[in-house]
């Protein structure tokens, strides 16, 4: 056993992504087993293999073993329930007793998301931003961390001051079952994936769902560097953004923090960015046609350079307490902060489950 490492998984529906991280740095070269099998004991037997390859390569014993999971689970008792993605999942499958009784060491399993922010607030966006507020001058520190997930599905998680908010129901920063604000019957998943992309340019477009590009064609043909319907497929990135800004400026409202997008869809960032941070800053209208501001904060594209540059400026003043000579420092503005992952989603999940297993060991 090494005191040091910690075996990770990035598990997902197609494929299981394995790895091994020692003092916050991966230590092999990542793999992939395909996920797809027929029977819940192939799927298992993969899972098991897959950790003892780390073994192999690591040429030891780890101190644990730590990973995410798609849910629902109960992931404190590493308990897998009834998956979409994986359906040889039914009906409670005990994970982590399993890789436990196998291993001979501790098991910790949570969601995705909660572990791709957790990994961005220990050594991605958070900390980067925070780096560049200090360059600038600028006395203002962040803390909160709210993080979203765009591909197949719609992840989030969320961490307080270097805390993972796990919930007591292992529901923290559940967002992908957020109403639709674009389509009130069903959830923001179903605009804000790889399937809602393609079902708005195949709408728009006028042709069969399974007849449209994959999301990184869209992205090409909204940018005008590849033939296809640009009108489409801006449309359909516009939906994506509208919906994902909804569940954004519900979830800053409660964080207020910056936020982080990764996931395999946030590589079309330079098309749905700013259109999302437009979304954020845009007023309500009251019923009596008043303007109120969508969030008490001004949100601002942190992958755009001036965009960048306003939010780190120095603000406020010193003012004079009442009834002395003596001054304080005074700012009013109330800015934050949007930017894609800095470490790379696969890597911030892999940095983020290190951090949360050496947490559970203390």
């Amino acid at each position: 056993m090494n005191n040091d490492i910690i075996f990770i998984l990035d598990a997902g529906g197609t494929g299981f992504k394995f790895s091994a991280v020692k003092d916050y740095k991966e230590i092999i070269d990542p793999f992939t087993i395909p996920s797809a099998a027929e029977t819940l004991e192939e799927v298992l037997q993969k899972l098991i293999y897959g950790f003892h390859e780390c073994e192999a390569r690591c040429g030891c014993q780890p101190r644990a073993i730590s990973f995410c999971f798609p849910g629902p689970a109960d992931y404190p008792n590493g308990i897998i329930g009834d998956l979409p993605n994986l359906p040889t999942f039914r009906g409670g499958v005990a994970l982590k007793q399993l890789l436990e009784n196998e291993f001979k060491v501790p098991v910790y399993i949570n969601n995705d998301g909660d572990l791709f922010v957790y990994g961005e607030a220990l050594g991605g966006l958070l900390p980067q931003v925070n780096e560049m507020l200090e360059r600038q001058g600028n006395p203002k520190r962040y803390k909160n961390l709210f993080g979203v997930t765009l591909g197949t599905g719609f992840g989030g998680g969320i961490v307080i001051d270097k805390v993972l908010l796990n919930g007591d129901n292992s529901a923290g920063g559940e967002i992908w079952c957020s109403r639709n604000c674009l389509y009130p019957d069903t959830i923001a998943e179903d605009s804000v994936s790889i399937r809602g992309v393609r079902r708005v340019y195949a709408r728009e477009s006028g042709i069969a769902f399974d007849d449209a590009p994959q999301p990184y064609d869209i992205f090409k043909i909204a940018q005008g560097e590849q033939e296809g319907h640009q009108e489409a497929a801006l449309k359909a990135w516009g939906e994506l953004s509208t919906v994902l800004a909804d569940v954004i400026g519900n979830g800053l409202r409660f964080t207020d923090g910056l936020v982080v997008i990764g996931g395999g869809l946030s590589g079309a960032w330079p098309i749905f960015l700013p259109m999302l941070i437009k979304k954020l800053n845009e007023p309500y209208t009251d019923l009596n046609g008043n303007t109120i501001p969508r969030m008490e904060t001004e949100a601002f594209n942190l992958e755009d350079v001036n965009g960048c540059l306003r939010f780190a400026e120095k603000s406020g003043k010193m003012i004079t307490v009442p009834f002395s000579e003596q001054q304080v420092w005074y700012d009013p503005t109330k800015r934050v902060g949007v930017g894609i992952t800095k470490l790379g989603t696969s890597s911030a999940v892999a940095i983020g489950a290190y951090a949360y297993a050496m947490n559970q060991l203390g």
